[in-house]
C-alpha cells in the first residue's frame, strides 16, 4: 500500500456547497469565502456556475462574484459550466478550469437532465472542444459512481463507461463521485479502479458524501489507491437534494485533520480553514457542518 505523501484538496463550498441554499448569499460574502479559503492554503477552489438562475437562482452572481476575487497567483478557479451558454457566459470571467457532470446512472441523467448518458456526453464535447482551444482546462464530475436514487446500486463497468466517454470528448480529469454518500470502501475502490482503466492516478479525484458517516472511510480507501486529489466543502457545505435529510459534502477540516494526523501534506493551515467555516456558517445563520470544526472551537473555548 502506497499511500500519496501529498493530497490536494479542491473546495467546492462556494458552489457546490451553496447553490441549494434557500436565502441568497450575498456575493460579497461569497468572494469573502474564497479570500479566507485561499488563505488557508487551498490551491483549487470551485467558485460558481453557470446555470439558468431560474434552476439555481444562488449562482445567478456568478460574474460579480468571479470579478470580486482578488486571484492569487497558483491557485485553480474553476467553475460549472453545463452547456454552450453556460460556457460562453464563464469565459468571460477567465475561469482557469471549467467543469462538466455526467451520471454513470442513467435515471440520474435523464431526471437531472433529461437526457442519457450519451446525449449528455455530446451536449458538453462542444463546450470541451471550446475550452481547450482556449487554453481552459476541463475537469469532468461523474456523479452516482456507487449510488442512484432511483436505479440503487451502480455498477463499476457502468463507471468504466462514462469514463470513456469522457476521456472520449478531451475531459483531462474526473471525480468519481458518491452523490448521495451511499458508497463504503471497497465498492468506492472498485468505481476508481474502473475509471483508472481510461485515466490515471494524477487525473483522477474522490468526491464523497457524508450522508452515511462514510466519506472519510471512503477517503482513506482512495488514498489506498493512491489517489491524492480530492473535493470536500468548508465546514461541509451542501446538503444532497436527491437524498432526503442529508447531510452533504464531507467537511474540508475534517479530511484536513485525517490527513495531517496521517502525515500527509496538504499546504492548509487547519486553524485559518476553521476559521473560513466558522465565517460562512454565521452568515448562513447555523452551526459549522465539520466535527473537527466544532471540536477545535469547544477546545479553543475552553
Amino acid at each position: 500500500m502506497k499511500l500519496p505523501s501529498r493530497v490536494q484538496l479542491i473546495d467546492v463550498g462556494p458552489r457546490d456547497g451553496l447553490q441549494n441554499e434557500k436565502q441568497p448569499v450575498p456575493s460579497a460574502v461569497k468572494v469573502e469565502l474564497v479570500h479566507r479559503l485561499q488563505a488557508a492554503g487551498l490551491k483549487e477552489i470551485e467558485v460558481t456556475s453557470y446555470v439558468s438562475p431560474k434552476w439555481v437562482p444562488q449562482m445567478a452572481d456568478n460574474h460579480a462574484v468571479m470579478s470580486g476575487i482578488a486571484r492569487q497567483a497558483g491557485i485553480r478557479y474553476s467553475v460549472l459550466t453545463p452547456n454552450l451558454k453556460g460556457y460562453e457566459a464563464a469565459v468571460l470571467d477567465r475561469p482557469d478550469e471549467i467543469v462538466v457532470f455526467g451520471a454513470a446512472s442513467e435515471a440520474f441523467s435523464q431526471k437531472n437532465i433529461n437526457c442519457s448518458i450519451a446525449e449528455s456526453i455530446d451536449r458538453f464535447a462542444p463546450v470541451v472542444e471550446a475550452a481547450l482551444a482556449a487554453g481552459i482546462r476541463v475537469r469532468g464530475a461523474m456523479s452516482c459512481t456507487v449510488g442512484c436514487p432511483y436505479e440503487g446500486e451502480i455498477a463499476p463497468e457502468r463507471v468504466g463507461y462514462l469514463a470513456g466517454l469522457m476521456k472520449g470528448i478531451g475531459v483531462q480529469r474526473v471525480d468519481v463521485a458518491d452523490t448521495i454518500g451511499v458508497g463504503t470502501p471497497r465498492k468506492v475502490q472498485a468505481a476508481i479502479e474502473a475509471t483508472l482503466g481510461h485515466y490515471g492516478i494524477d487525473e483522477v479525484s474522490g468526491h464523497f458524501h457524508d450522508t452515511y458517516g462514510q466519506a472519510l472511510s471512503n477517503t482513506l480507501a482512495a488514498l489506498e489507491l493512491g489517489v491524492w486529489n480530492y473535493q470536500s466543502s468548508v465546514s461541509g457545505l451542501g446538503g444532497c437534494p436527491y437524498a432526503k435529510g442529508a447531510t452533504g459534502n464531507v467537511a474540508t477540516e475534517d479530511v484536513v485533520y485525517l490527513l495531517q494526523g496521517m502525515g500527509i501534506e496538504t499546504g492548509i493551515d487547519l486553524d485559518a480553514l476553521v476559521d473560513a467555516g466558522v465565517y460562512i456558517s454565521e452568515q448562513l445563520g447555523r452551526p459549522t457542518g465539520s466535527r473537527v470544526a466544532r471540536a477545535l472551537l469547544a477546545k479553543r473555548a475552553g
